[in-house]
């Protein structure tokens, strides 16, 4: 009656194997969604960046105010004619009392 035992018991575990182990058990089909999730959480960004991107090129063929803002910033250009004032914030002085 023992042996019965055993050898039903290792029947279960064998037939087990496959469904937790084997090639397309649980644990590689949770190792796969998790791998689909981390896929798709990194498509959200990219499409996110990606539409900011295209937003931004529309802008430049669209009109001349975005060429102007960038080159103003970016290259810092000046128009024809336009005074530029740069305001340079002074140097903090040394405090005679405390020795520098």
């Amino acid at each position: 009656m023992k042996f019965l035992a055993a050898a039903l018991a290792a029947l279960v575990l064998l037939l087990q194997y496959p469904l937790w182990l084997g090639k397309g058990g649980w644990l590689r089909a949770w190792d796969l969604d998790r791998q689909v999730q981390a896929q798709k959480d990194a498509n959200t960004r990219l499409q996110g960046r990606n539409e900011a991107l295209d937003a931004e090129v529309r802008d430049l063929k669209q009109g001349f105010d975005a060429v102007e803002e960038r080159a103003r910033y970016e290259l810092g250009m000046v128009k024809q004619d336009e005074v530029f004032f740069r305001i340079v914030p002074a140097a903090p002085r040394a405090d005679p009392k405390s020795g520098n």
